[in-house]
């Protein structure tokens, strides 16, 4: 069998770059799909969109890497594919695989079909194998999803530091040339180049290959004050005294030896919680009821009540 080439018609002259404003106005642009990025941010963001490079950003885990994909491709109107990764995730999760059970019944098919013609048998023709090696049998995985969208897309590869060294290669295959070499099939060329965000939370050393096709962005916990407009932003109604004592008591924490320290996402899940409660006001005993909303583990637990209990966590 020949393979067939589907190489697409990608044109770098007619996919210009995502965004043709200046670095300054990107954290604007996140803005309005309830992101607050900093200035760093937007200028890693702006190479990105100049040069057709992926993005790494790597940070503690609950620092908003995900939600920076997310807001980007919401912020631009974008479809977003998601690659989640894990230990032990191949080809066949990422890329592609062939249906095969449809595959088999295809076969057995043309073949109980040639058997019931009636007269001699005909000369041969296309093998059965090779008529189930079509688009009709192709089951599309978010690499090869991504690859192939006609129209532009946010590529989310998200804790890419999980995955093993021989699917991280498979990464830096995709994300050289942006196409697919399947031996059935033929050779997938992507159309446009997708804008590709890798997520990490830095639980292992990446290889040196794929650092250097990325350019890098690092995202740690938010300042006091950062984390103040991102609860104002992003819990509308809640008092802004409470948003204060909130942000002040969680930055507490987030100094303390924790084997996990509290996220962006739990703080803004504590603070909805907190303004459906109708609270307004932040004690100590509030404070350490509270404390299994964002603390996970019991040495952490057992660590911030007694520094709240020896008043070395503040808050307002």
């Amino acid at each position: 069998m020949t393979d067939r080439v589907d190489r697409g018609s990608r044109d770098e002259a007619a996919a210009p770059a995502w965004w043709s404003g200046s670095a300054d106005q990107i954290p604007d642009l996140l803005r309005s799909a309830g992101y607050l990025a900093s200035e760093q941010t937007g200028a890693v963001l702006w190479l990105a969109a100049q040069l057709g490079r992926p993005v790494l950003v790597e940070g503690p885990a609950g620092t908003g890497k995900t939600e920076l994909a997310v807001s980007l491709a919401a912020a631009t109107g974008r479809r977003l594919i998601r690659l989640q990764c894990y230990e032990g995730l191949d080809e066949a999760r990422a890329l592609f695989e062939w249906n095969h059970s449809r595959q088999l019944l295809r076969i057995v098919a043309d073949q109980v079909s040639r058997a019931s013609r009636p007269g001699p048998p005909g000369p041969p023709g296309v093998p059965a194998e090779a008529s189930v090696f079509t688009e009709e049998f192709l089951l599309t995985r978010p690499l090869l999803d991504a690859i192939r969208a006609a129209e532009p897309v946010v590529l989310l590869i998200d804790e890419v530091d999980r995955l093993g060294l021989e699917a991280e290669a498979l990464l830096l295959e995709v994300l050289s040339d942006y196409q697919v070499s399947i031996p059935e099939f033929g050779t997938v060329t992507g159309q446009r180049v997708p804008t590709v965000v890798l997520t990490s939370n830095g639980s292992r050393d990446l290889t040196e290959a794929l650092r250097r096709r990325c350019l890098y962005l690092h995202l740690d916990y938010p300042p006091v004050e950062r984390e103040r407009e991102i609860l104002a932003l992003r819990v509308p109604g809640i008092p802004e005294h409470l948003v204060e004592q909130i942000a002040a008591f969680v930055g507490s924490l987030r100094q303390l030896d924790l084997r996990q320290r509290p996220s962006v996402t739990q703080t803004l899940e504590w603070a909805r919680t907190l303004l459906a409660l109708g609270t307004q006001d932040l004690d100590a005993g509030l404070a350490a009821e509270s404390l299994p909303a964002l603390l996970r583990y019991r040495p952490d637990l057992e660590l911030a009540a007694e520094e709240l209990a020896a008043g070395r966590l503040a808050w307002g």
